[in-house]
């Protein structure tokens, strides 16, 4: 991997996260948890891509940092979708109907 491409990758990694940050600070905090569960199937998107990154990182003989690279994107997307299945879990928790409050 040449000079150019690294520094072409680190570049879209860090104007992604300043992004990321921006519209997420953007968004009011009533909206946080519907947009997270809403997001799921592209953090499952990003464990496709992940894995594939993986995948041919593996297949090259020499790119270890790029399988170490592959493996903490596989992580950090599971991590990702699990929390955001969790959290949803938790908000229609508060919407459901205690039994035994007289409520129907």
């Amino acid at each position: 991997m040449a000079i150019g491409e690294i520094m072409l990758l680190i570049f879209v990694f860090v104007i992604s996260g300043f992004l990321g940050v921006e519209l997420i600070s953007k968004v009011p905090s009533q909206l946080h948890t519907p947009l997270m569960s809403g997001t799921n199937a592209i953090s499952g998107i990003t464990i496709v891509g992940a894995i594939s990154a993986a995948a041919v990182a593996v297949t090259s003989p020499s790119s270890v940092v790029g399988t170490v690279f592959g493996v903490i994107a596989i992580v950090l997307a599971t991590i990702n979708v699990v929390g955001g299945y969790l959290v949803t879990d938790r908000m229609l928790g508060m919407f459901k109907s205690k039994k035994g409050d007289g409520k129907k």
